[in-house]
């Protein structure tokens, strides 16, 4: 129980706007880091910046789907429940949040909600922690001015993924990469080409 009570961030108020605005700025120019100065405190296995992304983004209101490392430990949803108070959802086609601890165990993209043509808001934002591998990628769209390199650190699956993804335009699931004190954003309309 302690676990739960745990404070999630330093300054609560402060933390998440920076937060929200690092979430923000990270999806406008995707693939290039912003630094996440507030790190939440949270149970193992959930890393303090996936952490930090789930105190600023999720609520009442926000159903959340969690990989296996994090369903299994009833301290962290103990903690999640206290702290946000997102109810969990078994099926990722219903859930507007998933985290993703363990990025080797991300369910293909597809599984996730993709929204509607008329509301493509409703699809998954998916917040997942950085592989220990990265990938060189080549990025083009909206928010990118020409092209962009980037060093991702994502599982090598998801690039194939990815192309399906961005072609259900404008539905498809939007993904957050918490690093080691920054976040990456990549939005459905990014593409993703090696190299």
């Amino acid at each position: 129980m302690a676990a739960a009570l745990a404070q999630g961030f330093a300054d609560p108020v402060l933390d998440a706007q920076q937060a929200f605005r690092a979430v923000l700025m990270a999806l406008a120019e995707p693939g290039a880091p912003r630094a996440l100065p507030g790190l939440a405190h949270a149970p193992p296995p959930l890393p303090p910046v996936l952490a930090a992304l789930a105190l600023t983004l999720l609520d009442h209101e926000t159903p959340v789907w969690l990989d296996r490392p994090l369903a299994d430990s009833n301290a962290m949803k103990s903690w999640l429940a206290f702290q946000c108070g997102a109810p969990l959802s078994d099926d990722p086609a219903r859930a507007a949040f998933a985290l993703i601890a363990e990025p080797a165990g991300l369910p293909p993209l597809a599984l996730f909600a993709q929204g509607t043509d008329a509301f493509p808001d409703r699809s998954t934002t998916i917040l997942i922690a950085a592989t220990p591998t990265r990938q060189s990628l080549t990025l083009t769209g909206p928010g990118i001015d020409g092209s962009r390199k980037a060093d991702l650190p994502i599982r090598p699956s998801l690039v194939a993924e990815w192309a399906e993804n961005r072609a259900l335009f404008p539905r498809g699931v939007d993904v957050v990469i918490a690093g080691a004190g920054e976040i990456i954003g990549l939005p459905r309309t990014t593409r993703l080409a090696r190299g």
